[in-house]
């Protein structure tokens, strides 16, 4: 049996967001070296702050400052930090419940080793040289040896210079991607110019591209089939927008083709004709670009339109 395929994957967007006056001056706060938190009904601090009482829903606006130094509420040894970490040496991720807090913040904490956390360790902020209004201005908890603040929180307006209202957010995910065994071989049969699907044995549909099975009876799929190459327009789109990264001149067509003997369409983008010429039932056939793995796009074939009864059960 071929080997299964798999290739390293990134997935990576920037998430925009804006914040409402609570949020808002946490962040900005953090800015200045000061760390807020909000009241609820029944008189808690929490850090970091939130918009509405968990409890009773109530809409929260009484910010207090809490202090920078705080108690290791429990912790985890990391020893392997990932890229976008807080450190790039181990170190303990920890919940810190700031003097003045009811509740702990989530953060990293700068240890020599695993043997020198401890819950209920004394910790404080360790400032980042730059700050920008973003959670990372606490570069992380560093140990410290003074005793916990005595004193109520203060009351604070929230007000700043210059308030940030909104944040960017990198999201990514880096993953291993396999198709498994059915569209391993579908995939290196593109390679050799050959659309291959597989039959199920109860309802004998052919499936392109393979799913390894039948989605209808729920049983294993194992009979490949050849099917196309030409096949039918069974649905489009005319695409306005561009893509990032994709060098296609605009408008063009992104349309469900159900090759001849498959019974699902696949995806493609047809070419080799004016968009507004694409209607369904065109014939269409792959067009391969020199050292390609897959169609490039799909082109008229020239033969005459398909009658709508044999691909309506495919729309």
């Amino acid at each position: 049996m071929p080997e299964v395929l798999k290739a390293p994957l990134v997935v990576e967007f920037p998430f925009t967001r804006s914040l409402g006056s609570v949020q808002s001056a946490f962040l900005t706060g953090l800015r200045e070296r000061t760390v807020l938190g909000v009241k609820t009904t029944d008189g808690k601090v929490m850090v970091p702050p939130v918009e509405y009482d968990p409890v009773t829903a109530d809409e929260l606006r009484d910010l207090v400052e809490v202090e920078s130094t705080g108690t290791v509420t429990t912790w985890a040894w990391n020893p392997e930090p990932r890229r976008g970490q807080p450190l790039g040496t181990p170190f303990a991720w920890v919940l810190v419940r700031l003097d003045g807090a009811d509740t702990a913040l989530l953060h990293a904490l700068d240890a020599p080793g695993p043997d020198a956390v401890t819950t209920g360790m004394r910790v404080r902020v360790r400032w980042a040289a730059e700050r920008t209004g973003v959670i990372t201005d606490i570069a992380c908890f560093e140990p410290y040896e003074g005793e916990a603040a005595a004193a109520e929180p203060a009351a604070h307006d929230g007000q700043f210079d210059d308030a940030v209202t909104g944040i960017v957010a990198q999201a990514r995910l880096d993953y291993v991607y396999s198709p498994g065994r059915a569209q391993t071989a579908y995939i290196n049969a593109l390679a050799d110019r050959r659309t291959v699907g597989e039959r199920c044995p109860s309802c004998r549909k052919v499936y392109v591209p393979p799913r390894g099975a039948c989605p209808t009876c729920g049983v294993a799929t194992t009979d490949r089939v050849e099917v196309g190459p030409a096949g039918t327009v069974t649905t489009f789109c005319i695409v306005n927008v561009k893509a990032r990264n994709l060098d296609i001149e605009l408008p063009y067509v992104y349309a469900h083709i159900a090759l001849d003997g498959a019974d699902l369409a696949l995806h493609g983008r047809i070419a080799g004709i004016p968009y507004d010429q694409v209607r369904m039932g065109l014939r269409v056939e792959p067009v391969w670009t020199e050292g390609g793995r897959y169609p490039d796009h799909y082109r008229p074939t020239g033969e005459p339109d398909a009658d709508y009864d044999t691909y309506k059960e495919l729309v």
